[in-house]
């Protein structure tokens, strides 16, 4: 098992756990709220065999890495994956974010530019600014967020249950794309993160990357189902080709939001097209 320090707490160490697999170019995957990163298996998979090194690593507060009571901020989850970066010493990477792990492609690239950096992939982003503001009137209500704190404060696994029914879009596709148990197992991994982690991030989620994105000059692939429940197309996948220029978006006709496993297909073949031009 590979670990990366990033920081510490009351004198203990805060670290990263990550998985580095394959040779050649090298894929870095971002998983999303409230997942780790097995949750881009099939994605993987798809990498490994076309001659990819895909290295996945589980943010701070989830799945196998530390769970601190703070850093739950994009400049912090940046932090963390630059560590990551310069602890392997890559180069010539593709940063590939699903959902709020497109946070960290926008925020990374923001912060410490693109040398390290080739091409980027945002998979159904929170990028570029969820929240609803005069200057942002594609944006999702206040309204909206604060209700989602206020159900992980009640019960947060009563919340993860009703989240990845919407996640997976489980009315339409149980028992086609999605199995129960896939269902079961989102919520055990979910159930596992940190209480802190879970609630302090749907803040996080509302950080506006505008200026972030502003900054992106490599080639940049977009993916994202057009019946996303959970982050709305149209504020967010379907805004970033107007921020980036030379952009690449690809829609999945009635993709839910978990595309990577309920329209794996679909994704594997725009990132292994994107990846090869």
């Amino acid at each position: 098992m590979s670990y990366v320090t990033v920081g510490q707490e009351n004198g203990q160490n805060i670290e990263l756990y990550f998985e580095d697999h394959g040779q050649g170019e090298p894929v870095v995957l971002i998983h999303g709220y409230p997942l780790n990163g097995h949750s881009w298996e099939r994605q993987e998979a798809a990498l490994l065999g076309a001659g990819y090194r895909v290295i996945t690593y589980d943010r701070r507060g989830f799945g196998q890495s530390s769970q601190p009571s703070t850093g739950y901020t994009y400049d912090t989850f940046a932090a963390d994956l630059d560590a990551l970066l310069r602890h392997l010493d890559l180069t010539g990477v593709t940063l590939a974010g699903f959902s709020m792990g497109g946070g960290e492609v926008a925020r990374y690239i923001g912060k410490y530019g693109e040398s390290r950096i080739k091409k980027a992939v945002f998979a159904a982003p929170v990028a570029p600014y969820l929240v609803k503001a005069s200057d942002n009137p594609e944006g999702v209500d206040q309204s909206v967020f604060d209700g989602i704190i206020e159900q992980i404060k009640t019960d947060r696994f009563a919340f993860f249950k009703g989240f990845f029914e919407n996640f997976y879009n489980a009315d339409v596709y149980r028992g086609s794309r999605v199995s129960d148990d896939v269902l079961h197992q989102s919520f055990m991994v979910a159930s596992g993160s940190s209480a802190r982690a879970t609630l302090a991030c749907v803040s996080a989620w509302l950080e506006d990357f505008r200026p972030d994105v502003a900054k992106i000059t490599v080639p940049t692939l977009i993916v994202q189902g057009d019946q996303d429940r959970i982050v709305p197309f149209p504020a967010s996948g379907a805004r970033l080709p107007a921020l980036i220029a030379g952009s690449e978006l690809v829609v999945v006709k009635d993709g839910p939001h978990a595309i990577g496993w309920t329209h794996a297909e679909e994704l594997n073949a725009a990132l292994l097209a994107f990846l090869k031009k």
